[in-house]
Order: C-alpha cells, then sequence, then structure tokens
C-alpha cells in the first residue's frame, strides 16, 4: 500500500486495534459527524444511519434540543453524586414517573445497570412483600435474550459468545423458551420461590424476534395470577421505537417494573432508569443500592429534553407508518431474491433474515457493500440483519436508503 493509499480511516483503525481491547467487530469505517439520519466518517462520505447505535439515536444525532439542554446543564452544574440533592433531579423523576406512568423512578447510566437494578428490586420484594425464604428467590428469562455484559446479565444467556470462560455464573436463574406461555405457566406452577420474569417484549439481539400477538398479555395474566413481577426489558425496544410510547403498549399491558435506556438520553449522555410503584421500589432503603453518576443534573436535564423531543415531534407515530412502508419494500424484495428469507419486525425495529445458515459471511458481506454505497447496518447471530434507523427519518430518505438495500441484495442474489 502506496503513502496516498494509507487514509486518516486507516490510521484510526489501526490505533483501535493497536491500542484497544479487541472486544468489537465494527464495520471498518471511523465515523466523525453526525446529524439526523446521517453520519459522516473522516473522509467526508455520508451514509444513512441504520443502527441508531443500537437504538440510542432515535431523535436523530445530536438534535438540537437535547445538545442544548447538555450544554445549558453543563455550564451550570454536572455532578454532586447521590450525596446531596441536586436542583434537577427531583423534576425528571416527576416528569418520568407521569410520562410513564409509575409511582417511583431509580435513575442509573446504563442499560444494564438498569437490568441488575430491576433483578435488585425484584428480589427485595421476593423476600419482604412475597415471603420468599432467603437466598431462595428465583427470576425467570426467556432464551435468546440480551440485556447486558456483566455476569448478572450472562447468566441468564443462551449465546455461548456471551457465557464461555466467564463461570461460575449467579445462581436463582431459568431460563425457558421465548414466546411459550404454556412453559411459563408450567414454571411457575411449579416454583413458589419465582420472584420475576424479565422479558423484552421484542428479542432485539437475537434479531428482531416479535412474539406472537396476545404474548405480552398473557405474561401480564400469568404474572398476576401467581404473585411474580413482570419485568419489561425496554431499553432498545422502548421511547417510540416500534411505533408506541413502549413495546408493552402495543398489547395495552403495564409490567410491574420497566427498564429503560438508550434513546432515554437520545444518545446524548448515558442514562437509564426503572421504574415502579411504591410496593417495589420502596424495598430499597437508604444505602443498599445506586450510583456516584445515577440521577446527576446533566443526565436529569438531557433525560427531560430527549423525552419531550419524542412526544412533540410525534416521533412514535412517525415509526408506525414508516414501519409499514419499510416492511412492504423489504417484502416486495424478497419476493424478487430469494436471498431473503424472512422480513421481521415492529416500527422501525426491523431486520431481514438471510437464507444462510448463521455460520455464513453472506450477511456481514453484505453489510459491508452497503456501507460502500452509503448505508450502515450490522448484522447479529450471523445471518441476521437489522435496520433501525433514527426515527427522524422522512418517507422519501426511507425510499432511498430502501432503494440502496433492493440494489445490494439483487446483487447478491445473482
Amino acid at each position: 500500500m502506496t503513502a496516498t493509499e494509507y487514509t486518516h480511516s486507516d490510521y484510526l483503525i489501526g490505533l483501535e486495534k493497536n491500542y484497544g481491547a479487541h472486544n468489537y467487530k465494527p464495520i471498518p469505517v471511523v465515523l466523525d459527524r453526525g446529524e439526523g439520519i446521517y453520519v459522516w466518517d473522516v473522509e467526508g462520505n455520508r451514509y444513512f444511519d441504520f443502527l441508531s447505535a443500537y437504538s440510542a439515536v432515535n431523535q436523530g444525532h445530536c438534535h438540537p434540543r437535547i445538545v442544548e439542554a447538555l450544554i445549558q446543564q453543563s455550564q451550570k452544574l454536572t455532578l454532586t453524586s447521590r450525596a446531596f440533592y441536586n436542583s434537577v433531579l427531583g423534576e425528571c423523576e416527576k416528569f418520568l414517573c407521569e410520562y410513564f406512568g409509575y409511582d417511583k423512578v431509580l435513575m442509573m447510566n446504563s442499560g444494564v445497570e438498569g437490568g441488575e437494578t430491576a433483578l435488585k428490586l425484584t428480589r427485595k420484594w421476593g423476600y419482604q412483600v412475597k415471603g420468599i425464604p432467603q437466598n431462595q428467590a428465583k427470576t425467570v428469562y426467556a432464551a435468546g435474550n440480551f440485556w447486558g455484559r456483566t455476569l448478572a446479565a450472562i447468566s441468564s444467556s443462551t449465546d455461548p459468545d456471551s457465557t464461555d470462560d466467564y463461570g461460575p455464573f449467579l445462581p436463582g436463574y431459568i431460563i425457558i423458551p421465548y414466546n411459550d406461555l404454556t412453559a411459563l405457566e408450567q414454571i411457575f406452577q411449579s416454583d413458589p420461590n419465582i420472584a420475576g420474569f424479565m422479558v423484552e417484549p421484542i428479542q432485539g439481539e437475537a434479531g428482531v424476534v416479535v412474539p406472537d400477538e396476545g404474548y405480552l398479555r398473557g405474561v401480564r395474566a400469568l404474572c398476576t395470577k401467581y404473585n411474580v413481577l413482570f419485568i419489561a426489558d425496554e431499553v432498545q425496544t422502548g421511547i417510540g421505537r416500534t411505533g408506541k410510547r413502549l413495546a408493552c403498549d402495543h398489547e395495552e399491558v403495564k409490567p410491574d417494573i420497566l427498564v429503560l435506556g438508550k434513546a432515554l438520553s437520545g444518545g446524548v449522555y448515558p442514562v437509564s432508569c426503572v421504574l415502579a410503584n411504591d410496593e417495589i421500589m420502596l424495598t430499597i432503603k437508604p444505602g443498599q443500592h445506586g450510583s456516584t453518576y445515577g440521577g446527576n443534573p446533566l443526565a436529569a436535564a438531557v433525560t427531560m429534553a430527549a423525552l419531550s423531543v419524542v412526544k412533540d415531534e410525534k416521533l412514535a407515530e412517525n415509526a408506525q407508518y414508516l414501519g409499514e412502508v419499510f416492511r412492504e419494500r423489504m417484502r416486495q424484495i424478497q419476493t424478487k431474491a430469494s436471498l431473503i428469507q424472512e422480513v421481521r419486525g415492529k416500527g422501525l425495529l426491523n431486520a431481514i433474515v438471510i437464507n444462510t445458515d448463521e455460520e455464513s459471511p453472506l450477511a456481514w458481506h453484505i453489510c459491508l457493500r452497503l456501507k460502500d454505497l452509503g448505508l450502515l447496518c450490522k448484522q447479529t447471530h450471523g445471518n441476521k440483519i437489522r435496520f433501525a434507523p433514527p426515527l427522524v427519518i422522512t418517507e422519501t430518505q426511507l425510499h432511498e436508503a430502501c432503494d440502496l438495500i433492493e440494489k445490494v441484495i439483487l446483487q447478491f442474489s445473482v
């Protein structure tokens, strides 16, 4: 390679390879700037962002209202720890509880912290309210779940990439098939020490697996019947992504514990939270759980701005409409190309399943070709490609992106 062929991107990728841990395999593009649905690399090439930082950037990159909230608060007060009250947290807590309809909220930073907070709340409730004997509480999870990379999260995983060489794992976990109400009731019947069932309304990392209509209503009914907490992991599916405020809203069910993250800040700052009513939330007393950064003034200001944008700009409604448009376009491509085995999704959380096995590199090469043409996406579990653009995308922009996807799929189908 000559000096003129060696790009700034090559240099920056080399730095990460030389000095960073090799715990990711990114698409080979070095992003430098973002606005709305677009990102630009360090050479100035523009791309459609069809991953949205795994649905963290629902409001679009660098949304001016969210950035302004960040700037204004950062010039005033950023962090106090929870050793003291601050002037923004209470307003944000009130805002969140009224926005989602719960008594209390506990703010953290990352999605996995939200999941662990939900687990700790569930165990506290199990012992203090349900009366489970000490150290006997169990929680149930669906196979194929993904809620992070901590030991608590991977203890519920069925993905060898997440679990190999990380044991021993946390006890008290039961894993059942996803989208299987019979299995759920059988396990509830068999064990009175189950405190909670944590589930994604749509499994994102597994490849946008959408359960049968009525599954969430069935989960809600069974949890109520057997006095088990229904914990909804809406870190990826919440905040407008699936065409509703929450994915649970599609079936008009309310979980006992709601876990949110990602788009809670519009991708501007790490924020997560857990919402529950008093019977659950007040089982945790001072000193029993927390975070130095959780609920800091900067996070609180950004959160209120980010959620206001979703509501004011009707982003859930846009996702609902354009999701139908996107899936219809994908189904039209499917009629022309047997390469697409299945089209999945709800709202603007969608995926296509490539007609190969999970070990095939074909989906990866499709993503690389799309990158070359100006659209960024990422495969998951080998043969599934997720498409999740920011919810601010217009119908014209969506069709332009779909044209690129069609071009690449047809090229690979020859």
